[in-house]
Formats: structure tokens, C-alpha cells, sequence
């Protein structure tokens, strides 16, 4: 078995194609048996963001990954193989480490990948498709990470989603503090965004989720007031400001609702942030008048404000990186050797036996000690020698200077005069 790495991302695919291969965390662990099950790998781990959707493997067909991807999703593969990167070995290990370190993300240096990463491995540890490869792997990401986080300024001069979001609406309100902001949601993305937009101390803050009491618990944190979803069509209207992000496979917010509460609010300006993945808003909403919809390519540009400050941080933590990558891969080298290493200890095994039966059975039968010991170790090291001095008179002429170098390594022979 190979590891594999193999997903598409916001730079190889649009958010169109990446939403559709999204997956609902609800369902990941069934996912993640129903890919094994289908015998597609050995281990698996899936990543889902609103940037990206991986599967990290372990398996010798990663065409069978790609097959099952699209059959799970109900699209044929070559609706994804365009946008898709499969990377093996060293680059799939190199590829975990810099997502998780965040240079692979939008917001470069961005650290809320790290958390989606260790959520991923959770719900492999949960399916019991976290195998011993993938649990090193991932065991060593983290680690890297850390480092890189510790070690560098990757995270300085950081603009975030959420403050993305805040310079955008004051873009077209003059002031936040003269708004009123609805979240839709309750999840880390909508807390992050939460928290910045009620440092503007708006007018009201509404948090809707599908559960009222996870809604309760975050607008109590901002000050805000919590409804359901279920109350969003009479709620709509009443804000001006409107940042949604949760895990619903089909739009919360459809044409049709939000053209009746343009109507209510008498065409006065919608500002919506759609951060989720599949989207929550319908497209269409974009064509409508006084709509200011964005998605999260749509705040690519924004974000991308001070990174030129991190990219001397960029070149530390490849370095960090690199020497992660060395050693993991070492690692994994070494495990290959492992099955002829135990093989070779169980063959020494039977024989040290074999020459202790005999050696037990001569002393009870009063054998001098001496003698027998005598036996017993001259047994052993005729044993031990026959294969690499039978070798030594078979091998062929051309493979006979690697052959008595490496008898010399395995031995520590000083070579002769």
C-alpha cells in the first residue's frame, strides 16, 4: 500500500465544482466505511472545507479513489479530473504539511485549517478507517505545524475571512454601527465572523441556527438575539447585514425569499457573505438589484492584503517543512524493512532452538557441561554463517563487489590489506 493524497482546492477548482464534492459532516463517517468498504483503500481520512475536499489514503489503485468520489457525489469522473491532483509518497506528505501549517489556504498563514484537519482525523478515528500509516502521518502534521506556527511570522499580518467580511460591508454601509447583522449558523466560521462584526457594535445582532439552543449560546456571547431557522422568512428583512455559513447540503436562502424582503425593505442595500460549501444562498440572488452578494472566492482579493509581509515567513517554513518531510519519509522507509527484518529474527529464532533441544537433551543424558556448551556454540555459529557464506561462494562475478562491501557493512569486517 502507497499513501496518496488526492482532492481538488480554490486554486484548481471553482467553487461550482467544489461544492459539489463537498461533504456534510453529518455524513463522513458513513463515508468513510462506505470507502472502505468498497476496498477503493486501506485507510483513509477525508478534508472537507469551504476551499477544499482531500482524501488522504492508503492504497495501491488511487484511480479507484477517484472513481468512488465521483460515484458517491452521483457525477462521472471526468466532471473531476480536470481540477483534481493526485500526489503520492513524499509530495502527499509534503502537501498535509503545508495545508496543515496554512500555506496552502486563501488566507495564507490562516490558522482555523489546523482545527479542520485534527476534526477530519477525529471522525477517521471515530470510522475506524485511521490506520497506523495515517495515524503517524497525521501525528507528524500537526507537530510541523506547530513548529511552523511557533517558529515563524506565517501568521502575522493576518487578514482573516471575517475581517474580509467587515472591510467589505463597510464598503457599502458607511457605518456598521447604523446596521443591523444576522448570522446564519453557529459554527466556528460564524463565530469568527461574529466576533469582529460586533467589535463595530452594530445597531442588533441576530443569530439564527437550526438548533435554538446552540444559537442561544453564541448571541449570548455578542449580545445578540437567537431565532430559527424556520424563522428566517419574517426575520429577513429586518437586517441589512447578513453573513451565513452552515452545513446544509441545499440553499437556506433562495431567490424568492430574499426578492420579498427587498420588497419590505423598500429596495434599501442587502449586504450577504456566503461562506459556506455547498453555498446557502441560490445564485440567482446575485442578479437582484440592491443585492451585494459575495462567496468566498469572491473575498480572494481582499484577503490577499498583507501577505507580501509573510512571504519571508513562507521561505522559514518550507524549510521546517522540508526537514519534516525528510524525517517522516525516513520513517516510512524504514517500515518497509520491517517484515524481513521480524522474518530474519524468527529464522535465527528456530535455529537457536533447534541447537538448544539438542544441548538439553546431551546434558540429561550427563554429557560433560563443557562439551556441550562447547557444541551448543559452535552449532550457532555454524549456523548463523551458512547463508551469508554460501552466498558469498554463489554470487556471480558482477554483483561481487557490492555483494562483499555490503557483507562487510553488515558485519563490520575491516576490508582487507
Amino acid at each position: 500500500m502507497q499513501l496518496f493524497a488526492l482532492g481538488i482546492n480554490h486554486q484548481t477548482a471553482p467553487l461550482a465544482v467544489r461544492e459539489q464534492i463537498a461533504f456534510n459532516p453529518e455524513a463522513m463517517e458513513t463515508a468513510l466505511h462506505n470507502l472502505i468498504a468498497q476496498g477503493a483503500a486501506k485507510e483513509a481520512t477525508i478534508l472537507s472545507t469551504c476551499n477544499r475536499t482531500e482524501v488522504y489514503c492508503s492504497t495501491q489503485e488511487p484511480e479507484r479513489i477517484v472513481s468512488w468520489l465521483a460515484n458517491y457525489h452521483k457525477m462521472e469522473p471526468g466532471q473531476i479530473e480536470p481540477y483534481l491532483y493526485t500526489l503520492s509518497h513524499t509530495e502527499a506528505v509534503k502537501h498535509a504539511f503545508r495545508v496543515a501549517s496554512g500555506l496552502d489556504s486563501m488566507v495564507l498563514g490562516e490558522p482555523q485549517i489546523l482545527g479542520q484537519m485534527k476534526e477530519a482525523v477525529r471522525y477517521a478515528e471515530q470510522a475506524g478507517t485511521l490506520g497506523f500509516l495515517l495515524h503517524k502521518l497525521f501525528q507528524r502534521t500537526f507537530s510541523v505545524a506547530k513548529s511552523v506556527r511557533t517558529q515563524t511570522e506565517i501568521g502575522a499580518n493576518l487578514v482573516s475571512m471575517a475581517a474580509a467580511a467587515v472591510r467589505l460591508a463597510e464598503r457599502i454601509f458607511p457605518s456598521i454601527a447604523e446596521q443591523r447583522v444576522l448570522f446564519i449558523g453557529a459554527g466556528e466560521m460564524i463565530e469568527l465572523n461574529a466576533v469582529h462584526f460586533a467589535a463595530r457594535s452594530p445597531k442588533h445582532i441576530t443569530v439564527a441556527n437550526r438548533t435554538l439552543e446552540r444559537a442561544q449560546v453564541l448571541a449570548r456571547r455578542i449580545n445578540g438575539h437567537a431565532i430559527t431557522l424556520n424563522e428566517l422568512p419574517d426575520q429577513l428583512a429586518q437586517h441589512d447585514i447578513i453573513v451565513t455559513c452552515t452545513a446544509s447540503p441545499l440553499p437556506i436562502l433562495g431567490k424568492g425569499m430574499v426578492e420579498r424582503a427587498l420588497k419590505m425593505r423598500k429596495h434599501r442595500p442587502l449586504f450577504i457573505v456566503d461562506l459556506a460549501v455547498p453555498r446557502d444562498v441560490e445564485a440567482e440572488v446575485a442578479e437582484l438589484n440592491d443585492v451585494f452578494l459575495y462567496t468566498v472566492d469572491d473575498l480572494a482579493d481582499v484577503v490577499k492584503d498583507g501577505q507580501d509581509a509573510r512571504q519571508g515567513a513562507v521561505k522559514e517554513a518550507e524549510v521546517i517543512i522540508d526537514s519534516g518531510v525528510l524525517d517522516f519519509i525516513h520513517w516510512m522507509e524504514s517500515r518497509e524493512v520491517v517484515p524481513t527484518i521480524r522474518a530474519l529474527r524468527d529464522h535465527a529464532e528456530r535455529q537457536r532452538r533447534h541447537e538448544m533441544d539438542k544441548a538439553l537433551h546431551l546434558l540429561a543424558k550427563g554429557e560433560d557441561p563443557a562439551k556441550v556448551l562447547e557444541m551448543l556454540s559452535n552449532g550457532l555459529t555454524n549456523k548463523f554463517l551458512h547463508a551469508p557464506t554460501h552466498a558469498l561462494n554463489q554470487v556471480q562475478a558482477a554483483e561481487r563487489e557490492a555483494f562483499l562491501d555490503m557483507v562487510h557493512r553488515i558485519y563490520h569486517l575491516q576490508p582487507p590489506e
